[in-house]
């Protein structure tokens, strides 16, 4: 079977009628009724295949934002900044949010490619993992839809991605802590394949070696990124002996200072918490947490740019861009008591 007779047979599946049909939407001859020509140009679409040139027409001034979550703090406010970015421009966004067992990436791609939006941006998901699944990208891909991505992806997604530099937090965090005094520092991150945690762990350890303080096994926790998870990760490196722990979310750290104080310990006097975003009321926490900040402001109109670049034909998917983050000391690390 040639390549095209498995598109034709393909999209006859997926929209139920026959080849010799499909056939004649793709070549814009007569006698197929316009819902029947539609929706074998959605079949296109979604399945991923490039539409001919005469069929592509002009895109919906639409967006796709898709975020994995929204109990995490940064996430809405990075859709805040991005979202009111597009509109500036004369796009809508239209805002797609994961939820476990709801609708997933792949899911949200197909509605999106049926809605013919100009573009998708992706706040986090998929291809920041290693074991995820990544087929739906490679229907962008395919259909040459513009897209971004936010936070570090696998090397072997090549879209225009946007990133803080995660290698740098870690380092901030690490030497910040190091220089108190603390040389039992714990970590936790996410999950193993996750490659943004990959890059704090890779060179938090690199910076903890050459100050002479090296990570052990039992000083790395990892898990997910929410409240429940940091307290019991932080459980777990405070009874390893840590007397510090930096963390790969503001939530992860939360729940660190939760775990600490309900253990009977204080924060920062018996143990020192460093997070990672900079979240909305971080500043009003109790103790007022020291973090990492991501320049979201800064990161939300590389996006834009990135974006429209590609929507105005002027740039193909590019390089990852790493942005400077930036410790915030705030009042939950303190010098090592002893």
């Amino acid at each position: 079977m040639t390549r095209m007779s498995k598109r034709l047979a393909e999209v006859a599946r997926k929209v139920g009628v026959s080849e010799a049909t499909v056939s004649r939407v793709l070549n814009d001859k007569p006698g197929v009724s316009d819902a029947t020509r539609q929706a074998v140009l959605t079949a296109l679409d979604v399945l991923g295949y490039e539409r001919p040139t005469k069929l592509r027409g002009e895109r919906a001034r639409l967006v796709g934002l898709v975020l994995p979550e929204l109990t995490n703090p940064i996430f809405p406010a990075l859709a805040e900044i991005v979202g009111g970015g597009l509109t500036q421009n004369g796009y809508t966004p239209l805002l797609c949010t994961q939820n476990a067992g709801g609708i997933t990436e792949s899911d949200y791609v197909d509605l999106l490619l049926q809605q013919q939006v100009s573009g998708v941006i992706f706040l986090g998901g998929n291809y920041s993992q290693r074991g995820a699944a990544h087929e739906h990208y490679e229907r962008l891909r395919r259909v040459k839809l513009p897209t971004v991505f936010v936070n570090a992806r696998i090397d072997e997604l090549p879209f225009a991605t946007v990133s803080t530099d995660d290698s740098a937090a870690a380092e901030q965090a690490v030497i910040h802590l190091h220089q108190l005094g603390h040389r039992r520092i714990g970590l936790l991150l996410g999950p193993a394949d996750h490659v943004p945690s990959q890059r704090k762990l890779a060179a938090a350890r690199r910076v903890l070696h050459r100050l002479g303080a090296p990570l052990t096994d039992e000083l790395l926790v990892r898990g997910l990124y929410s409240l429940e998870s940091g307290q019991a990760g932080a459980t777990r490196l405070m009874a390893a002996g840590a007397t510090a722990i930096v963390c790969a979310s503001d939530l992860l750290a939360l729940g660190a200072v939760r775990a600490a104080r309900r253990s009977g310990r204080s924060v920062p006097g018996d143990l020192s918490v460093v997070g990672f975003d900079d979240s909305a009321l971080m500043s009003c926490t109790e103790p007022p947490l020291t973090t990492v900040r991501q320049p979201i402001e800064s990161m939300g109109r590389t996006v834009i740019e990135l974006l429209l670049a590609q929507i105005q034909g002027g740039a193909e998917a590019g390089d990852e861009l790493l942005f400077e983050p930036e410790l915030v000391l705030r009042a939950s690390t303190a010098p090592l008591s002893v």
